[in-house]
C-alpha cells in the first residue's frame, strides 16, 4: 500500500501538531503516531512554557538564565531567537483555544517561577499545562480537512536517496534527500511506503533508555535512532537531563512532580528531616536541574536511602489544592496528602538535549527532512536545559520549519515522486521468542542507568558501550529474521540511542552541564566549549 501527501509529519505531540496547523495551509499534511494520538510527552507535561511577559522580566534576562543554565555550549543566536520569537507563539497558541491559568495582575496570566530562571516567567494551566495544550491542538488539527492523523503507525525507517541507490533504483538528484518513510500500521502488521515531499521527525525523547524515566512508554528515541541510520548528524547526546523530582512508590511509574513545586516554596529533606540543598548551592533548591539531581543523588549515596522527600505542606491546602491539583489527586491515589506530609521522590531521567542537529529552521543535513522538539539538537539548550524552555523552543521550531517547508513545497509540488520499492519482509517469520526483545529492553535500561546516569566514569563507560554492541549485533539478526512489531523497532531504536549517548560520553572528556565524569571532573572550555557530533 503506498500514500502521497506533502508533508509527513511523525509525531502528534506540540511540535508535530503546531508544524501540522501552519504546513496545512499549505498543502495535505498526514500525521502518524505510534500509540493513540494523545500518548505524548507533551500530554504530561505539568510545568509550563517559558516566556517573557511580566513587566519587570525582559528577554536579556531569559536569555541570561538560558546561556547560564546551558553552561556554555547554547549557540548565543539560536537563544536569542527562541526567546524573541516565544510571545508571539504562546498568544498562538491562545487563539488556537490553550486556556492559561489567569490572574489579575499586569499580563493577566499567572507566571509561575522554575529552577534557574531569575523571574517569573512560566505560562501555565495549573499543573496540567501540556494536557491542555495536546486537547487544543489536536482540536484545531482534527478540524482542518487537509490534515489526516493516523493512530497506531510506527515509522520503521526513512526512505532516502542512499537507502533506493542501494536497492539498485537511480535517483535524480545529487545531494542526499528523503521522501517519506515505510510505515508499520501496528493493528494489522501491514507495512504501509508514505511518500512526502516534506518529512518531519517530531516523534519526542528517549527517556525509556533508563531503568527510572518521568517519560511515558512510547519515548524510545524513534526518530534520533531513524534519523541517524539515515545519515543525520546527531549532536550532544551525553547530556541527559535527570529531572530532580520524580515520586517514588512501588506502584507508581513516571509520576513526575512538577519543578513548579519547588519554585512554589517546595523545600527537599533528607530522611530525617533536614533541608541540603544550601549545602550545594546558593539558589538551594531553585539551583539547576543538574545541579539538584547530582545533590541528591549524592545524599542517597550518602545515607543508602532509596529517597529523598519534598515538602510544600507549609503552603497550606487551599493554595496547594488550587495550584496542584493533578500532583495532590495522584499522590492521594497513593495515599500520600502533600498538604500534610513531605512526598519521597528521586530523580529520573527525563530530557534529552541532544538529538538531530539542525539549523535555524528545522531542516537536517538531508535534504526535505526537517527535526523539530525534542527529537532535534538546535543549540537552544546547550548543555543543560533551562525548565520549561522545551515546549517553547517546540512551539519557535515547528512554526519556523512550517513556514520554510512550505515555501520549499510550493516550488517543487509538480515534481515527481521517484519510484519507491514497497516494503520487502523477504524471508522473515512470525517470532516465537519474544522473550529475546524483552529481555534485552531490560538489560539495556539497567546498564543505562547503572553505568551512564547521573554520574560516570571511562570503566563504567567501557563497559556500557561493550554491552550494548553485542546486543545490538543479537537485534539485528533477530530484526531480519522475524516481521516486525512495534516491540521489536522500538528495541532496536533504543539500542541505537544508548550507543549515542554512550559514546558521546565517551568523547568528552571534561565534566560539564548534565555530564558528570569522575575521571574528568573539571570542565575544559580550552578542548571542549563544543558540539559532541557524530554521524555515519
Amino acid at each position: 500500500m503506498e500514500i502521497k501527501t506533502d508533508f509527513l509529519v511523525i509525531g502528534s505531540g506540540i511540535a508535530g501538531l503546531v508544524f501540522a496547523i501552519e504546513a496545512g495551509r499549505h498543502g495535505r499534511v498526514s500525521i502518524i503516531t505510534k500509540k493513540e494520538k494523545m500518548e505524548t510527552s507533551t500530554n504530561y507535561a505539568q510545568g509550563g512554557i517559558a516566556s517573557v511577559f511580566d513587566p519587570q522580566d525582559s528577554f536579556d534576562l531569559h536569555i541570561q538564565d538560558t546561556l547560564k543554565s546551558g553552561d556554555g555550549l547554547c549557540h548565543e543566536d539560536v537563544v536569542r531567537m527562541v526567546i524573541n520569537e516565544g510571545p508571539d507563539r504562546i498568544k498562538e497558541l491562545q487563539s488556537l483555544g490553550v486556556n492559561f491559568t489567569k490572574n489579575s495582575g499586569d499580563t493577566g496570566l499567572d507566571l509561575g517561577i522554575e529552577g534557574g530562571h531569575s523571574r517569573r516567567r512560566i505560562v501555565h494551566t495549573k499543573d496540567r499545562t501540556g494536557h491542555e495544550v495536546e486537547r487544543a491542538l489536536l482540536e484545531q488539527a482534527e478540524a482542518n480537512p487537509n490534515i489526516e492523523i493516523y493512530e497506531n503507525h510506527m515509522a520503521i525507517d526513512l526512505i532516502t536517496k542512499s537507502k533506493m541507490i542501494k536497492r539498485g533504483i537511480v535517483v535524480s538528484e545529487t545531494e542526499e534527500t528523503c521522501w517519506g518513510a515505510y510505515v508499520l500500521d501496528v493493528n494489522s502488521g501491514q507495512v504501509i511506503t508514505f511518500l512526502a515531499k516534506v518529512t518531519v521527525l517530531a516523534t519526542g525523547g528517549a527517556g525509556k533508555v533508563y531503568l527510572y524515566t518521568s517519560n511515558p512508554d512510547i519515548a524510545s528515541g524513534d526518530g534520533i535512532a531513524m534519523g541517524y541510520r539515515a545519515g543525520v548528524k546527531v549532536a550532544n547526546m551525553e547530556f541527559v537531563q535527570f529531572h530532580p523530582t520524580c515520586l517514588y512508590h512501588p506502584m507508581a511509574k513516571n509520576f513526575l512532580i512538577s519543578e513548579a513545586v519547588r519554585g512554589e516554596g517546595g523545600i527537599l529533606l533528607d530522611s530525617r528531616g533536614n533541608r541540603f540543598m544550601e549545602k550545594y548551592h546558593p539558589m538551594k533548591e531553585l539551583a539547576f536541574r543538574d545541579i539538584v539531581a547530582r545533590s541528591i543523588d549524592l545524599e542517597m549515596k550518602k545515607s543508602g536511602d532509596e529517597c529523598v522527600y519534598l515538602d510544600i505542606s507549609h503552603r497550606g491546602t487551599d493554595f496547594i489544592k488550587n495550584r496542584f491539583p493533578y500532583i495532590y489527586e495522584t499522590c492521594l491515589k497513593y495515599q500520600i496528602d502533600i498538604t500534610r506530609e513531605p512526598i519521597p521522590v528521586v530523580p529520573a531521567a527525563h530530557y534529552m538535549c541532544g538529538g538531530l542537529l539542525t539549523d535555524k529552521n528545522g531542516l537536517t543535513n538531508i535534504n526535505n527532512l526537517y527535526a523539530i522538539g525534542e527529537v532535534a539538537c538546535t543549540g537552544l539548550h546547550g548543555a543543560n536545559r533551562l525548565a520549561s524552555n522545551s515546549l517553547l523552543e517546540a512551539l519557535v521550531f515547528a512554526k519556523r520549519s512550517a513556514i520554510h517547508s512550505s515555501k520549499y513545497l510550493e516550488e517543487n509540488r509538480d515534481k515527481p515522486f521517484p519510484g519507491v520499492p514497497v516494503w520487502d519482509p523477504g524471508t522473515a517469520t512470525d517470532s516465537e521468542e519474544m522473550v529475546v526483545v524483552s529481555h534485552n529492553w531490560d538489560e539495556i535500561r539497567r546498564f543505562m542507568w547503572n553505568y551512564v546516569g547521573i554520574v560516570r566514569t571511562n570503566k563504567r563507560l567501557q563497559r556500557a558501550i561493550s554491552r550494548v554492541k553485542i546486543i545490538q549485533e543479537e537485534i539485528k539478526e533477530y530484526y531480519w529474521n522475524f516481521i516486525v512489531t512495534r516491540d521489536l523497532l522500538e528495541l532496536r531504536n533504543l539500542a541505537v540511542v544508548a550507543e549515542l549517548i554512550i559514546t558521546c560520553a565517551l568523547l568528552r572528556k571534561e565534566s560539564r552541564g548534565l555530564h558528570y565524569n569522575l575521571d574528568y571532573p573539571n570542565k575544559d572550555d580550552e578542548h571542549w566549549r563544543r558540539d559532541t557530533v557524530i554521524w555515519l
